[in-house]
């Protein structure tokens, strides 16, 4: 309904093998019918029965708005907007063939359409100002602060020059703490949500992030309530990446 109301048709995508489950995209297109494509998603399914606030209805949320926010852009982007809502990216499904943005990305790439990249938000709610409130897999626990008050943009380190000119966007447009960086996908939690599937097909990718089960001790619980959310970070983020794509959308490059 709120993708209607902001002018898109939204469509859906069946997941092979799993019925009854489905992707939801809606499209904004450019003022040229051969430009590339940017890709914004998060999954919208939580974890077993959790309330899934953070987990990721923030990250839902967070689309939903570039995608009303964004929507005046259509017919006048110099690059195609692709806002995803991807089904089955928890467990069961997590980095198997059902995952849903993996489906996605699969067809992205079937179609031969050039991407310039695809930003996954997950877990983008919880933002703490006491030391010690943030914590990393090792080795990164040497490199970044101790104080979970940032937004992260990671990825592998195949996305490393994409996620280097997202995260010097995002500091020029937004004042807002923010640590980025790529590493192999083997550092805990680097592969952690729905980038990982553009990754498997070559396309750059990186997730924006609070970091969750490093930073939100309620990850995954059934205290992942919308009580939980700082609201108003979380709108500075998103306020942040809209003018990082509006930026990009006017000159049709990174």
């Amino acid at each position: 309904m709120e993708l209607r109301q902001a002018g898109y048709a939204p469509h859906r995508q069946p997941i092979q093998g799993v019925p009854g489950v489905f992707n939801i995209e809606a499209m904004l297109e450019p003022a040229n019918g051969d430009a590339p494509t940017l890709v914004i998603g998060a999954h919208y399914d939580g974890y077993g029965t959790t309330p899934g606030a953070n987990d990721n209805g923030s990250g839902t949320a967070a689309t939903l708005e570039l995608a009303r926010a964004l929507s005046d852009l259509r017919g006048r982007s110099r690059f195609r907007l692709r806002f995803a809502f991807f089904a089955n990216e928890e467990p069961p499904y997590f980095q198997t063939a059902h995952m849903g943005s993996l489906t996605y990305a699969k067809a992205l790439a079937a179609g031969r359409e050039s991407t310039l990249g695809m930003i996954s938000l997950e877990t983008i709610g919880f933002y703490s100002d006491a030391k010690g409130s943030q914590h990393y897999p090792f080795p990164l626990s040497a490199l970044y602060p101790d104080t979970g008050n940032f937004i992260a943009f990671v990825g592998m380190t195949s996305s490393h020059p994409f996620i280097r000119a997202t995260v010097a966007a995002f500091r020029r447009k937004a004042a807002f703490p923010s640590v980025g960086g790529s590493a192999p996908g083997f550092v805990q939690g680097i592969d952690w949500s729905d980038h990982w599937a553009f990754a498997q097909v070559g396309m750059p990718a990186l997730m924006i992030t609070d970091t969750a089960p490093f930073r939100y001790r309620y990850y995954h619980s059934e205290a992942d309530t919308p009580d939980r959310l700082d609201y108003d970070r979380m709108a500075r983020v998103v306020d942040g990446m809209e003018r990082v794509v509006r930026a990009w959308a006017r000159k049709g490059a990174l």
